[in-house]
C-alpha cells in the first residue's frame, strides 16, 4: 500500500433535520468563555491562528449539521434539502496552524477542524472567527517518522460527532508513536474523554491513521494503516473505542503477514444490522493461500468477522501494489457496494453475501480510484486520479456514463443539484451537472489542498480544508 500517489444504519435526512432543529439553537450559542483541560480561547494561551478578515456568509440559508465524513454512516456524501447550487464566491477563509487533511464537521453554528499540528478548532459558521482550539496530542516531525508524506503529522482523519454524548472525537498522532483519541465538547473544546488508542499489530511506530472515523452503537472505529512508502512489518487494522470512555475496546486485525492497511480516506462504513465494512491493501505476496488482504470485509460491531471478498487475481495485485482498498467501500442503498481500488477495475458486491474470492456480482473497467465515493440512487461517484467518475450500477452492470474535468481527484459529496469536487493538485473547486459531469461553476481555492481532500456542505455553504486552514464558499 502507498498512502498517498506522486448507529448501525445510514443516517436519513429525517435524522439530519431533527438534530439540526435540536442542536442549531444550543449550539450556535456556545460561548468562548471558561477553560478546562488544554481548551484555550482567543484570548487565552497562544495567540488565536489568523487568517483574512471574516465578512458574513451571503447565503441566508439554515445551516446543515455534518456530523461526519460523508454526512452520514453509509458515506454517501448526499445530502437532502440544501438550497440550489449557485454562482460560486468566497465567504470566509481562516488560516489555522497546520494543515486540515480530513472534512470540516459542522454542528449547529461551530465548524470543527483538526489539524496535522494536533489542533482542534471550534470556528463561527458564519464568519469562520475562532472560539476556540484544543490541543491534543505532540505530533511527529519528519525525522521522527520511519517515512511518509506528511509533516508534521497530527490529525489526518475526520472527525465524527457522537449525538448521545455530544462530544466530537478526533484521533491524533501523539509523538513519534503514540496515537490517542480525545472526546471535546462543542462549546469550549474541552476535552471530557482521552484513551490512548492501542495497536493491535504491536507496531505503533510503523501504524498511520488516515481513514474516517466512524461511530456505531456507542463505538468509535478508529483504522489504521502504513505510512506513505510501505515502510515497516505494520498490519492493517480496526480498533472500537468506546465513545464513553469506559467499556470493552475491540479490535480486528488483517490475517495477512505484513501490511494490508486500511488507509482509504472514507475509513470504515457503517451498514444495516451494525455491520462494518472495511476495504483493504495489499498484503504478503508470499502467500499461498488467501490472507484478508485487498478485500472488502463485513464485521460484526464488536470487530467479529462475517465474510469478504477479494478479487481472484488477489495475490497478482499485492505483488504490484494494487491495492483494491485505495477507495472504501460505496454502499448502496439497495444492499450493493461498488468497489473500486488502484487496479481500475470496479467490482459490484452483494453487501450481505460478499461472496469470498472471485464472488463479485458483476465487475467493469472504471479508474484507479483513491478517497471516498458519493452515492445517489443507482450512481456512484467515484474519485478518479484520471477525473472524477460517474459509474451506473443499475440491471447490475458497472458502466461509466460521464467522466469530470482531467486530472480532478478529490473526494465528492452531493447536494443542492450538484456534485462537488476539488483538484488537490490545482486547488480548484467544481460545481457539476449529476446527469453529464458538465462544469457549471469553479473557483480557485488555493494553489494545492490535502490529498483526497472532500467538501462538507452546509446550508448555502461548501467548505473546504486547505493546506493552512479551512475555506468557505457561498453558493453551495
Amino acid at each position: 500500500m502507498r498512502a498517498s500517489p506522486a448507529q448501525a444504519r445510514p443516517a436519513t435526512a429525517a435524522l439530519l433535520l431533527a438534530l439540526t432543529l435540536a442542536l442549531g439553537p444550543a449550539l450556535a450559542a456556545c460561548s468562548s468563555s471558561g477553560q478546562s483541560g488544554q481548551a484555550r480561547t482567543p484570548a487565552a494561551g497562544r495567540p488565536a491562528a489568523s487568517g483574512p478578515a471574516a465578512s458574513p456568509a451571503t447565503s441566508a440559508a439554515p445551516a446543515t449539521n455534518w456530523l461526519q465524513y460523508h454526512a452520514n454512516a453509509a458515506r454517501t456524501g448526499a445530502v437532502p434539502g440544501l438550497p440550489a447550487a449557485g454562482r460560486l464566491s468566497l465567504a470566509w477563509s481562516r488560516r489555522l496552524d497546520g494543515a486540515v487533511y480530513g472534512q470540516p464537521l459542522v454542528i449547529g453554528g461551530t465548524v470543527i477542524a483538526a489539524t496535522e499540528a494536533d489542533e482542534v478548532y471550534g470556528l463561527d459558521l458564519a464568519t469562520g472567527a475562532v472560539r476556540w482550539r484544543t490541543t491534543v496530542g505532540r505530533p511527529a516531525a519528519a525525522g521522527e517518522q520511519p517515512c511518509g508524506d506528511i509533516s508534521p503529522l497530527g490529525i489526518t482523519s475526520t472527525p465524527v460527532y457522537d449525538p448521545q454524548t455530544r462530544l466530537v472525537y478526533v484521533v491524533a498522532q501523539d509523538g513519534r508513536s503514540g496515537h490517542v483519541m480525545a472526546g471535546l465538547q462543542v462549546a469550549g473544546g474541552h476535552v471530557r474523554v482521552r484513551m490512548t488508542v492501542p495497536s493491535p499489530d504491536h507496531e505503533p511506530l510503523y501504524d498511520q491513521q488516515r481513514g474516517a472515523l466512524a461511530l456505531s452503537g456507542g463505538h468509535i472505529y478508529v483504522a489504521f494503516g502504513g505510512h506513505d512508502g510501505d515502510c515497516g512489518p505494520y498490519r492493517g487494522a480496526v480498533v472500537a473505542m468506546p465513545a464513553s470512555g469506559h467499556g470493552p475496546i475491540w479490535h480486528y486485525l488483517v490475517p495477512t503477514g505484513r501490511q494490508g492497511g486500511i488507509w482509504a480516506s472514507g475509513g470504515p462504513v457503517a451498514g444495516p444490522g451494525g455491520r462494518i465494512y472495511i476495504s483493504t491493501g495489499n498484503g504478503a505476496v508470499a502467500s499461498k493461500r488467501y490472507d484478508g488482504s485487498d478485500s472488502v470485509t463485513a464485521l460484526t460491531a464488536a470487530l467479529k468477522p462475517l465474510g469478504s471478498f477479494a478479487p481472484a487475481d488477489w495475490r497478482t495485485l499485492s505483488a504490484a501494489d494494487e491495492d483494491l482498498g485505495s477507495m472504501s467501500p460505496a454502499l448502496l442503498g439497495d444492499g450493493r457496494i461498488l468497489q473500486v481500488g488502484k487496479s481500475a477495475i470496479g467490482y459490484l458486491l452483494n453487501a450481505a453475501q460478499l461472496g469470498g474470492v472471485g464472488g463479485q456480482i458483476a465487475q467493469g473497467r472504471v479508474c484507479a480510484a483513491y478517497g471516498g465515493a458519493a452515492v445517489s440512487g443507482e450512481t456512484v461517484y467515484v474519485p478518479c486520479m484520471t477525473g472524477l467518475a460517474a459509474v451506473d450500477t443499475a440491471g447490475n452492470r458497472v458502466r461509466v456514463t460521464w467522466r469530470g474535468p482531467a486530472g480532478v481527484w478529490g473526494s465528492p459529496v452531493i447536494g443542492g443539484g450538484a456534485v462537488w469536487v476539488a483538484s488537490p493538485d490545482t486547488g480548484v473547486l467544481y460545481e457539476l451537472a449529476p446527469r453529464t459531469g458538465r462544469v457549471r461553476e469553479q473557483i480557485t481555492v488555493a494553489s494545492q489542498l490535502p490529498h483526497f481532500v472532500s467538501p462538507a456542505l452546509s446550508g448555502g455553504l461548501v467548505l473546504l480544508g486547505t493546506m493552512t486552514g479551512i475555506t468557505a464558499l457561498s453558493g453551495g
